[in-house]
């Protein structure tokens, strides 16, 4: 018998359909379109991280396979790099594996730590990547509400905790809702992780995207931590999205596993974009810094707009990432939403239901990407769109 798509199954059936490709796909039908979509930035890699691609090139040995868990000279600059910026020490207990960007790192903790049917716990709404890898491992993502800021239910995670949990994943700041969650509220999560023997899988890939002097924790900086995963990525700060470099902070028990993943998958992650990573992390964080007020000044733009209809949408004004997340006031279908945004009104976002809210009609919105006069015009589209569909 032939195999058709009929009688073809896989475990793929049960992973959702990523709906980026297919806002993008609109947005290819309907040139002009302005993106409010992907969250990207508009700035372009350091100087430095492309000068330092001269490195790569000057070594012949670096076309072959580099070490499983990266090159020295950039786990050197990592663990630099955790010391001063994260206050994360990372010493005999922990160590650091750089992967082909953060998705890549969640993906080899999902498989490190978990057998097939084992649950971990999201926080809604969720980031859908997240949700995918846990269901391509056959496990199962146990879905928690946030509060009305989109803050963290402790009392709510605490309950969802089974004997099946491996796992609770935290967000901060926060993709899709721009949240940043305090120091108490991780501290609480770390510590219930701690005491019940499960992982907390922390992903910090817009640690230094906030806004009004909110600042940004890392659970991994805690004391009596070995059982924090940290997640980081350069693809935001460091407008390195195409580069595909991340990197994890991982109990020293766990390097094994991820080892056995990581070569499986990828045997070593690009050297070319690790060097190019070095030259970043040399720069620093003022690079990103330096881009903040331009990103605030577009945040500060949106803000005033979006709650300028308040019969139309609820606003949750996020301290950090570069997103707001919005619950429109219709009966409207979200992918409907969208596709009348793109078609008639030609300006694109993401609808809700990909992060997991299936109550109601929601919308994510990026701004990270954007210069003032398209962020101007762009919510001037979405604004009279919302008015023109829902008011």
């Amino acid at each position: 018998m032939s195999l058709t798509s009929q009688n073809f199954n896989s475990r793929m059936d049960r992973v959702q359909l990523p709906l980026i490709p297919f806002v993008s796909e609109l947005i290819r039908r309907n040139p002009g379109t302005i993106s409010l979509g992907q969250g990207v930035v508009a700035y372009p890699p350091p100087p430095k991280a492309i000068a330092s691609l001269q490195l790569f090139l000057a070594q012949p040995g670096n076309h072959l396979y580099q070490a499983v868990t990266g090159i020295e000279p950039l786990i050197e600059a990592i663990e630099t790099k955790l010391a001063q910026d994260n206050k994360i020490k990372v010493g005999d207990r922990h160590c650091i594996v750089v992967t082909a960007g953060s998705n890549m790192a969640f993906m080899n903790a999902v498989l490190g730590i978990t057998k097939a049917g084992d649950e971990i716990i999201l926080n809604t709404p969720y980031y859908f990547n997240h949700e995918m890898a846990i269901t391509m491992a056959n496990c199962h993502p146990v879905l928690v509400s946030t509060d009305a800021q989109y803050q963290l239910d402790i009392e709510a995670i605490s309950k969802a905790v089974t004997p099946k949990t491996k796992a609770i994943v935290t967000i901060s700041p926060n993709n899709p809702t721009g949240a940043v969650y305090t120091e108490q509220s991780l501290k609480a999560v770390n510590n219930l992780c701690r005491d019940r023997g499960i992982y907390h899988i922390s992903d910090e890939a817009y640690e230094y995207f906030t806004y009004d002097g909110v600042k940004h924790t890392s659970p991994g900086a805690f004391t009596d931590s070995p059982h924090t995963i940290s997640l980081f990525s350069l693809s935001k700060a460091y407008g390195f999205a195409s580069w595909r470099i991340g990197y994890m902070v991982i109990p020293q028990h766990l390097l094994m596993p991820i080892k056995k993943i990581q070569d499986t998958n990828l045997i070593c992650p690009p050297v070319v974009s690790q060097y190019a990573a070095l030259g970043a992390l040399q720069t620093g964080i003022s690079y990103c810094q330096q881009h903040l007020p331009e990103i605030a000044k577009v945040r500060a733009i949106f803000t005033k707009q979006l709650k300028s209809i308040p019969e139309i949408c609820n606003v949750t004004t996020g301290d950090g990432a570069f997103y707001f997340f919005l619950k429109i006031n219709t009966d409207l279908n979200d992918l409907d939403l969208v596709r009348q945004l793109v078609e008639k009104h030609q300006v694109a976002v993401i609808p809700g239901s990909t992060f997991g809210m299936e109550n109601g009609c929601y919308l994510r919105v990026a701004y990270g990407s954007l210069q003032l006069s398209t962020a101007e015009a762009g919510i001037k589209r979405l604004i009279s769109g919302l008015k023109n569909i829902c008011g």
